[in-house]
């Protein structure tokens, strides 16, 4: 199979080459990567004076630079991985890249993160936000300065909510575990305050319906755990987390996470079709997750 990368030439940021590459490798068998980069495509009817001309030699001259960069970062950072680099013209990056993945029947398209944030996080910008709305496949997006790194990865955790939706998303992240050959780690986010009950009950009863909620969760992880095991899907190692905090940002934060490490979260239960529609929870745990993010559809 083939990853498809997203590849916008010119900026600091290569986390999403260097991110596919880590995925490429420690999957087995071994995927390829297909580096995009997408150029602005001409009117389509003629404008006078050769402006036309001259605005398709410009867009193939950044397109070929583009694959020069990208090439580059390849030999540089990833040269164990099988990979080449294209340009595209389209009018829309996400549009092209939907078309591109179609074409060649990527199994995942890979992106970098927005390069108005900070290092070490996920920044979602025009292009993986769009994709986050429209893909059919898997979207991967690293964190901001990701770097790949000789060993492979190290864990698979899954965002889990205990609905249909998410155990659809957990059987996604077990045959990435066991294609990976890693522990799979089921999360379970629980953020109490203003966002799960309103602070008029009480902080008795408050703690009351968390300690509940904490229970069913648990025995929704233990009965997921089972089916995974039932139907043949399971790693051999799998751990399960119900994880507390006053906001998303602690509760997200109050989990341990690997360098290696990476975080499936699957759409909302009220997509239509089989499209990514991340809602409102999935959004935040991306917003603060400190690991690159997978989202399935």
């Amino acid at each position: 199979m083939t990853l498809l990368v997203g590849f916008a030439p010119g900026k600091d940021d290569r986390s999403g080459i260097e991110f596919a590459a880590t995925l490429a490798r420690s999957v087995t068998p071994q995927e390829d990567l297909l580096i995009v980069s997408v150029v602005p495509a001409p009117w389509p009817t003629p404008v006078a004076g050769n402006t036309d001309r001259e605005f398709v030699e410009w867009a193939a001259g950044r397109g070929q630079a583009a694959v020069t960069e990208a090439e580059a970062v390849l030999t540089e950072y990833c040269p164990a991985v099988t990979a080449r680099a294209i340009w595209v013209q389209g009018r829309s990056i996400p549009t092209t890249l939907l078309e591109e993945a179609e074409k060649i029947g990527a199994s995942t398209i890979v992106v970098g993160s927005g390069d108005d944030g900070a290092y070490g996080a996920i920044h979602l910008n025009s292009t993986s936000d769009r994709l986050l709305h429209s893909s059919t496949i898997p979207v991967a997006i690293a964190t901001r300065g990701y770097i790949t790194r000789p060993t492979p990865l190290s864990r698979i955790s899954c965002a889990f909510r205990g609905d249909e939706a998410s155990k659809r998303t957990l059987t996604a992240a077990a045959e990435l575990a066991l294609k990976t050959g890693v522990p799979l780690r089921v999360i379970t986010f629980a953020v109490r305050g203003r966002t799960m009950y309103p602070p008029e009950i009480g902080l008795r009863t408050e703690d009351a319906v968390l300690e509940k909620w904490v229970e069913q969760s648990k025995v929704a992880q233990a009965a997921a755990e089972t089916q995974l095991r039932a139907d043949g899907r399971a790693p051999v190692e799998i751990e399960s987390v119900v994880a507390v905090g006053r906001s998303w940002m602690s509760t997200v934060d109050s989990v341990e996470w690997n360098r290696d490490e990476i975080l499936v979260v699957g759409s909302s239960s009220t997509s239509v079709l089989e499209r990514i529609f991340l809602g409102s929870s999935a959004t935040k745990i991306v917003r603060y997750s400190p690991v690159p993010v997978i989202a399935v559809p």
